[in-house]
């Protein structure tokens, strides 16, 4: 490759890395406006009165049709595939692009703090959150921004492994109380609902090195942050089964549908979205694939617990 080529992709890779950082940060600012919850004719004769919290993984920023601009939410998003799949009664989404757990109590902007949407009535409640605790915005623009300057190295791991500590695993771990308060609070305010924890899809190849500058993280980092996602998928599903709720894996599923495959493959976008969507975020079939997951679960088991 001669050096203008490489200086060339390099100048794409940045740009791409400060657009990503830009976006990803745009979704964790925005502010929240409400959206009214729709209504489902009841099916099966039985009344079904379901809520759904979360983060942008949930609201599908980008993807069409967007009903709720402050929170970038999606009538495609998974809890609204779901809603319709099982003929909910009533259906509150109140995800939000940006929130973290502290959103459950705290109002994002102009929207109520989450968990006011569960109630005595409420049968049903959908919960994935966590990323934006553990800071998943700026992994990504820092990893980008780094991974652009060393190519071939790993120096998004060095700079969090830099302390003696691996500062990713500690935000994991860190996040895990939080995670059950979440659960707790939601069991208090709907004693008799079932609660389904969803995991986060598969992100990044799950082997291999990459696609630089496609996704422009440093060969030796993607692992590294491979390993990250995993290790907070496990603690959501830990936290989950010490918490009376079911754990959704929607990682498994998404296998080879991760940013780095060709447009018509992939269900998470690059950094560059070629589909409506966020970047690095699930697009319309991943928000389709992260439904047949909760779906797949709520049918294997109608238990409560």
């Amino acid at each position: 490759m001669t050096n203008d080529r490489r200086a060339a992709d390099g100048a794409r890779a940045r740009r791409r890395a400060a657009v990503l950082g830009a976006a990803v940060s745009g979704c964790a600012l925005v502010a929240a406006a409400t959206a009214p919850a729709a209504a489902h004719p009841a099916g099966h004769g039985h009344r079904l009165d379901y809520v759904a919290l979360g983060d942008s993984y949930t609201s599908g920023p980008g993807i069409p049709t967007q009903v709720d601009a402050g929170c970038a939410r999606s009538d495609a998003n998974y809890p609204s595939v779901v809603a319709r799949r099982e003929r909910a009664t009533t259906f509150t989404d109140v995800s939000c692009s940006g929130a973290t757990t502290v959103q459950m109590w705290q109002a994002q902007g102009t929207d109520q703090p989450q968990l006011d949407a569960v109630s005595r009535n409420t049968d049903l409640v959908s919960l994935q959150i966590g990323g934006n605790d553990v800071g998943f915005g700026t992994i990504i623009a820092t990893c980008a921004r780094l991974g652009v300057q060393d190519p071939t190295g790993n120096p998004c791991e060095r700079s969090y492994t830099a302390s003696g500590q691996d500062a990713l695993a500690l935000a994991v771990r860190r996040t895990a109380p939080e995670i059950a308060r979440v659960l707790r609070a939601v069991h208090a305010r709907a004693p008799h609902a079932r609660v389904v924890v969803v995991g986060y899809p598969d992100l990044l190849p799950d082997d291999g090195v990459g696609c630089f500058p496609q996704v422009p993280f440093a060969q030796g980092d993607f692992a590294y942050l491979r390993d990250t996602e995993k290790r907070l998928d496990l603690m959501l599903r830990t936290v989950t089964g010490r918490n009376r709720a079911q754990y959704v894996d929607t990682y498994g599923p998404t296998v080879g549908h991760d940013m780095c495959k060709a447009p018509a493959d992939r269900w998470i976008e690059p950094l560059a979205p070629a589909a409506p969507a966020a970047p690095a975020h699930p697009n319309a079939r991943g928000e389709q694939a992260m439904a047949e997951a909760v779906l797949r679960r709520l049918a294997g088991n109608h238990g409560h617990h």
